[in-house]
């Protein structure tokens, strides 16, 4: 049976790299910051990771891990209603509803997990989900766990959420699910809008801020804290493995009962691993100095509006963004691969994002900034981005002196 299996598979990954779709993957050699090593030996700038806030390295949080080897160990070898739980679990875990102004929280070993384990344990057959159409693979996988009715409203489309709203009045229950900032546009969702159009349909709310926790909103609360409605949401799912030290772990914040009985149904949660009480310590180290200081917020919200700025001027078609995520549209995915191929020459690493992480001919370059970039990093790579731009065609050639 395998040797026709075999020639299946062999088929599909040929056609995945005629069409240029083949992802390979580049060895580090170096801790994640604004400059890393490949194991080629080569030193590039990194502007594709969801390092926001420059903690993936920090000398603070990696104290906080080593200091909790020693008092709490390794690992845990256990689920959280067994003997999976400790002091550190639960003091993140109430650091996190703080800083978000949530009531309770609940760990998970990932936010995929989180979405995962969400909705299948809160709602039946008799309720709805109405979904972005640009929510995270986690969010729809978690969606087609569950017996709910589904409802797909188009990309931040607040009349098309409406008419949805509007048809999933027979269910019992409604709750509209977004992410926070899109990780593929880094678009900001329009939450206050969503919060005001639940009200109006007798409705509930989900936020995922993966890709906004640290990076949009004054102090980096999120969205909830940008348009000025922390408390009105009812679940809030995010990861400690971008903004908030690049680890791994994610959580489901929100009310009291809806977290109660997570704890009580969730499969992810009742059938994996607490997460390592290092990563639990040093999550709580990183929410202390996101607590304490803005520096770092304010200083990637100064990257990133100036890097944005400097690429648009240069004639780059930029997506729409209030977050740290740069979309450079190239649209033909071939076109992505050998643009970030080149600029990686530069010593700029990118990838090009082409389908199925995006749509078919919605190939781009994600530029991600981060706190750890410096000015001087910021305007090579721009530098670099122009170069490789005008080489490919994307931007239009210098004119020669005297034409």
């Amino acid at each position: 049976m395998y040797t026709a299996f075999q020639n299946y598979l062999s088929n599909q990954l040929k056609e995945i790299k005629e069409a240029g779709l083949y992802k390979d993957e580049r060895i580090i050699t170096s801790p994640q910051g604004a400059e890393i090593e490949l194991d080629t030996g080569q030193k590039v700038l990194n502007f594709c990771a969801n390092n926001y806030l420059g903690l993936s390295n920090n000398p603070d949080l990696i104290e906080a891990a080593k200091s909790s080897l020693d008092d709490h160990g390794y690992g845990m070898s256990s689920v959280r209603f067994i003997c999976g739980t400790t002091d550190l679990h639960k003091e993140l875990e109430r650091k996190i509803a703080r800083f978000f102004n949530t009531e309770d929280t609940i760990l998970y070993a990932a936010c995929f997990d989180a979405n995962g384990g969400v909705f299948e344990p809160l709602l039946t057959s008799e309720d709805a989900i109405i979904s972005d159409a640009l929510n995270h693979a986690s969010i729809i996988d978690g969606v087609r766990l569950c017996k709910a009715q589904r409802y797909r409203y188009e990309n931040a489309d607040m009349e098309d959420l409406e008419t949805q709203l509007q048809l999933a009045q027979e269910q019992r229950f409604r709750l509209i699910v977004t992410d926070g900032v899109f990780s593929m546009d880094g678009n900001v969702a329009p939450v206050k809008k969503i919060v005001e159009l639940a009200n109006q349909y007798n409705a509930m709310v989900m936020v995922d801020e993966s890709h906004s926790a640290g990076v949009v909103g004054e102090t980096g609360r999120g969205v909830t804290e940008l348009y000025n409605i922390m408390g009105q949401v009812e679940i809030i799912t995010g990861t400690l493995g971008k903004a908030f030290g690049g680890a791994i772990g994610g959580f489901t914040t929100g009310k009291k009962e809806i977290v109660e009985l997570l704890r009580q149904r969730s499969r992810p949660y009742l059938f994996s691993n607490s997460i390592p009480p290092l990563v639990a310590a040093a999550g709580i180290k990183m929410v202390e100095m996101m607590t304490n200081t803005n520096e770092l917020q304010d200083k990637l919200h100064r990257n990133a509006e100036y890097f944005i700025s400097r690429m648009t001027n240069l004639g780059f078609d930029i997506k729409p963004t209030k977050s740290a995520i740069c979309a450079v549209m190239l649209y033909d995915a071939k076109l992505s691969q050998e643009f970030a191929a080149k600029l990686l020459g530069e010593g700029i690493y990118v990838i090009g994002f082409s389908y199925p992480v995006v749509p078919k001919d919605q190939a781009r370059i994600r530029v991600q900034l981060s706190a750890a970039h410096e000015k001087e990093h910021l305007d090579k790579a721009i530098k670099a981005f122009e170069k490789i731009g005008k080489g490919l065609g994307v931007l239009p050639p210098t004119p020669k002196a005297g034409f």
